[in-house]
């Protein structure tokens, strides 16, 4: 079963403290976010990494601060969590190569990963059993991503010392959620541990 780690949404505007959205707290998981990345770079695993990419005048702007601006410093990703070989796929859908990347960046319009409509293709085409989803935030974004993967049939892990959310009670539901779903929750030690014991 080939595995694939999910970055779900880890972008200046998110992860820091100038971000326009800043999710309080979330600079703690970036050590966690930048070792799974590199791990997986390590060990030949892909990492799709989901990043928001909105126009100025985006509807979503109407619930939110606007954030996450196309071409905008806030919404690229921390350098920490960027990998050297990367390939970016937009909204649009087409056929963009990745056959060398490590880290696919995929850019989404709104909540929702699966609104970009390449994404079903894409984890077909890596042939993808096994994700792994980490990133911000728990209840929302990264609880899209991981029930929508479960909803394809793929076995989903959510690293729960590599997420953060925005309300404590709101992640407690979203994981229960998760869980009935299917899906596991894990550590980032167990994520390694697993890896290793699948090569020994």
């Amino acid at each position: 079963m080939k595995t694939v780690f999910f970055d779900v949404d880890t972008q200046i505007d998110f992860m820091l403290p100038a971000g326009a959205l800043y999710v309080p707290g979330a600079e703690a998981i970036l050590p966690a976010i930048a070792r799974l990345n590199r791990w997986a770079a390590a060990h030949a695993i892909p990492v799709i990494s989901t990043t928001d990419a909105h126009a100025e005048d985006d509807p979503e702007f109407a619930q939110w601060p606007p954030h996450c601006v196309a071409g905008t410093a806030g919404q690229h990703k921390p350098a920490g969590t960027l990998l050297d070989k990367r390939a970016v796929v937009a909204s649009v859908t087409g056929e963009y190569p990745i056959e060398d990347a490590q880290q696919i960046i995929l850019e989404t319009p709104a909540l929702d990963c699966f609104t970009n409509p390449n994404l079903t293709g894409l984890i077909e085409k890596l042939d993808a059993g096994r994700c792994v989803v980490y990133g911000v935030v728990t209840e929302i974004c990264v609880r899209l991503a991981a029930l929508g993967l479960l909803r394809t049939g793929r076995q989903v892990e959510l690293v729960t010392d590599a997420t953060k959310a925005l309300s404590e009670d709101a992640a407690a539901r979203a994981l229960d959620e998760i869980v009935r779903a299917g899906g596991r929750l894990t550590t980032v030690d167990q994520i390694l541990s697993h890896h290793r014991d699948t090569e020994t």
